[in-house]
Order: C-alpha cells, then sequence, then structure tokens
C-alpha cells in the first residue's frame, strides 16, 4: 500500500519506514513539494488530524487517488512544568527551533525548579484519512526526563528520557529496544489495526 506521510520531519519518516517495512512510506513533498502547516491546534489530535486532512486535500486537487494519509503529531509533557513543552515540542524554543535549542530550553527550565530528574511522559496521535473518513489513534510512553543529554541516538528530547525500567535514555538504547515499547509504536500498531479493516 502506498502511504504518504504528512511530515518533513526526517527523523519521524524514518521511524514511519522502519516500522511499515511492507509499505511504501514516502513523505508528501516527494508529491507535492513543500508545504507549510500551521499547527495551531491545543491538542496532538487536532494538530494531526490537520496535517493529514491537508495533505489528503491537497493530494485529491491532482487526482492522486486511493492512497492512504498518516500523520502523527507527538510531543513530551513535563508535569512539574505544566506538562510543557506538550502540544509546542517541536517549537518550543522559538520559530526556528531545532533539537539542540528545544532541549537547551528544556534543561534550562529544569534547572530553574532544580530538577535533576522528574516524571515525564510522551504522547503521539496517528491521524488516518482514507476515502475522506478520518481515524485517530494514540500512544504513551511514560518515564522520567533528565536535566541533561545523554546518548546519540534518536532524535528530539530522546536523549533526556529515561522510560520506566531502564536506566538508560532514548538516545543511548538502540531502535530495536524503544520500538517494542515507544509511543509511536503503540500507536502505530492501533493504526495497523485499523488500516486491516478500512483496506
Amino acid at each position: 500500500m502506498k502511504i504518504v506521510l504528512a511530515s518533513a520531519n526526517k527523523g519521524k519518516i524514518s521511524e514511519f519506514q522502519k516500522l511499515l517495512p511492507n509499505d511504501e512510506v514516502i513523505a508528501f513533498s516527494e508529491i507535492l513539494g513543500e508545504i507549510d502547516i500551521v499547527e495551531d491546534k491545543d491538542t496532538f489530535k487536532g494538530n494531526a488530524i490537520k496535517k493529514a486532512q491537508t495533505i489528503y486535500d491537497e493530494l485529491k486537487k491532482i487526482d492522486y487517488e486511493d492512497v492512504v494519509v498518516i500523520s502523527d503529531d507527538s510531543g513530551i509533557s513535563v508535569p512539574a512544568l505544566n506538562n510543557e513543552p506538550g502540544v509546542y515540542s517541536a517549537r518550543y524554543s522559538g520559530v526556528n527551533a531545532t533539537d539542540k535549542s528545544n532541549n537547551a530550553k528544556l534543561i534550562e527550565n529544569l534547572n530553574a525548579k532544580n530538577l535533576e530528574i522528574t516524571p515525564a511522559f510522551y504522547t503521539a496521535c496517528i491521524a488516518i484519512v482514507y476515502k475522506n473518513e478520518v481515524y485517530t489513534v494514540h500512544g504513551w510512553m511514560h518515564g522520567n526526563v533528565i536535566n541533561k543529554e545523554m546518548g546519540e541516538g534518536g532524535f528530539g528530547y530522546d536523549p533526556m528520557f529515561i522510560p520506566n525500567g531502564f536506566d538508560k535514555t532514548l538516545g543511548e538504547l538502540p531502535h530495536e529496544v524503544k520500538k517494542e515499547f515507544s509511543h509511536r509504536s503503540k500507536a502505530l500498531a492501533l493504526a495497523k489495526k485499523v488500516l486491516d479493516v478500512i483496506l
């Protein structure tokens, strides 16, 4: 099945391709070029639906039929920081945020509260648009966030997050281990069930 991913994030695209090895997963930009979708909803679900629906509507304009559009909106929430960064995870440090600048801001805010380690959780919402119908699923991963970066793997806040049951960050754990319990893996397992029914 051809699956168009409504994301320009290279880390996410690579992750989806690894998680869906039997499907052709391509980024929307390969078909449509660059499109800037403003993520202005106040929930992961709202942003995921907006991204998927926008790309689906654009594909319909060029008669790109019988395609599944999948989008994901995800982020990390730290209860001790009023659940920041939450839906602003990708742009926590500003408009031109990078993983490094976002992590630096989170470290700064943890240090301001003298928090070396504190509970946190990742949320992933996956939206699927197919034949004008919208479906959504969620996955979560709980653990602790620390006030430093450890490990070079993963992307985003992974070098700062230690999942429950482990003593290493996601930045230190290999992909083969992470994919067993990550928030995106959990959401994608549910998304696969949806795809099995609708396709």
